[in-house]
């Protein structure tokens, strides 16, 4: 009878969840269609390399939808229960609430699996390698932006001009670029021959440049220097094209657990750097375990007999994730700053969560009322129940 009950319960939960992430996932990726749809109209990039991208990027999604679609499922499989009266029932039956959260618990329990996989293992190997292939990208459709006789602009302090693009794309000749990258400070470059030249190693692309020269003026426009080269080098800054799908300032994103560790023991680190990297390893089992929190803290709040579930699902939902978020967010910040131990600002909203969930679970196990306890409470009495 047991089974059957856990089963009915599980399915209850299992069909939600599935349709909740694929949703969140997708309104997530929305956010990066646009950027998305410009690499593969304007830039050039097919349709393969473009859902290569996406599959990296679910990853990063998937770890923050997993926990907040199985909070959604569970408060709406539970209000959809009591709505039914289908909790009174079972518990006229002998089923206690305890024993109904066992379908709950296993769900919850798979679901921090899952996540802990993906954060532990598929994030950091995701991020390196997303940001591998947008180089790799970067390097072969780079010069399919730049046309003969048109003033290109693509990359960072650069306006480069070609008067001749050969078929092949591979290079081009006289070439004129105004380099305004240093502040204060104007330079035009003339060149006769310039080609792409990509550094996988250091993730480099460099613009060579051959038999040109280099003219500078001076900011008073009284003083000019030329500087006459067989061969020069320009890095190209592709942070206008590429800036909303990589961070390099956040390298610890693609660390494992003994990158991270290994990287917090080198000497010398700046106190901000070693804030991060704690943070990024608290996050790796923080964000997972909140799944069980989630859980703990959606069966009492789930338990109610509102007709509109699904709609009050969501809405209790939201607030709950809001403030979770909110929550470690701000401590991310305030750990950042210094004002706060790591290990405090990362698991001080799953231990908030953990303890009003412990809290609402005996209140709902005992059948006690929650605004009757807090009354209570308030009044310095002892809640009945």
């Amino acid at each position: 009878m047991n089974k059957i009950i856990n089963r009915y319960i599980f399915r209850e939960i299992a069909l939600p969840f599935i349709i909740i992430l694929f949703v969140l996932t997708f309104v997530l990726l929305m956010g990066k269609i646009l950027q998305i749809m410009d690499l593969m109209v304007n830039k050039g990039i097919r349709v393969l390399d473009i859902g290569h991208l996406i599959v990296l990027i679910m990853p990063n999604f998937m770890l923050f939808t997993i926990p907040i679609a199985l909070l959604v499922s569970i408060l709406i499989a539970m209000g959809r229960l009591s709505a039914d009266n289908e909790i009174t029932v079972l518990k006229a039956s002998g089923v206690s609430l305890l024993q109904l959260s066992y379908p709950v618990a296993v769900a919850s329990l798979m679901a921090f699996a899952c996540a802990m996989v993906i954060g532990y293992f598929l994030v950091p190997q995701s991020n390196f390698a997303s940001k591998r292939l947008l180089f790799e990208l970067a390097s072969q459709n780079a010069g399919i932006g730049i046309k003969e006789k048109v003033f290109n602009a693509d990359f960072k302090g650069l306006l480069l001009y070609a008067d001749t693009v050969p078929a092949d794309g591979e290079s081009m000749e006289n070439v004129i670029i105004s380099d305004s990258r240093v502040l204060g400070e104007q330079n035009t470059i003339l060149a006769k021959k310039a080609f792409l030249v990509a550094d996988p190693k250091l993730m480099i692309l460099k613009l060579r440049l051959e038999d040109g020269s280099i003219h500078t003026v001076g900011k008073d426009l009284k003083n000019y220097r030329k500087v006459d080269f067989k061969s020069y080098d320009i890095n190209l800054d592709l942070s206008s094209t590429f800036a909303s799908f990589t961070d390099e300032s956040k390298s610890s994103t693609e660390m494992t657990l003994s990158e991270l560790l290994e990287r917090m023991k080198k000497p010398a680190l700046a106190d901000a750097v070693v804030r991060e990297l704690a943070i990024e390893v608290h996050k790796k089992f923080s964000i997972p375990l909140s799944c069980l929190f989630f859980a703990l803290l959606a069966i009492p709040l789930g338990i109610t007999h509102h007709r509109a579930v699904k709609s009050r699902g969501f809405a209790v939902g939201l607030i709950i994730v809001a403030a979770y978020y909110l929550l470690r967010i701000g401590g991310e910040a305030l750990v950042e700053n210094g004002r706060m131990d790591p290990a405090l600002g990362v698991w001080a909203p799953n231990v908030l969560f953990a303890l009003l969930g412990v809290f609402l679970f005996y209140l709902a196990h005992r059948e006690i009322s929650v605004s009757q306890t807090l009354i209570a409470i308030f009044q310095g009495e002892k809640p009945r129940g």
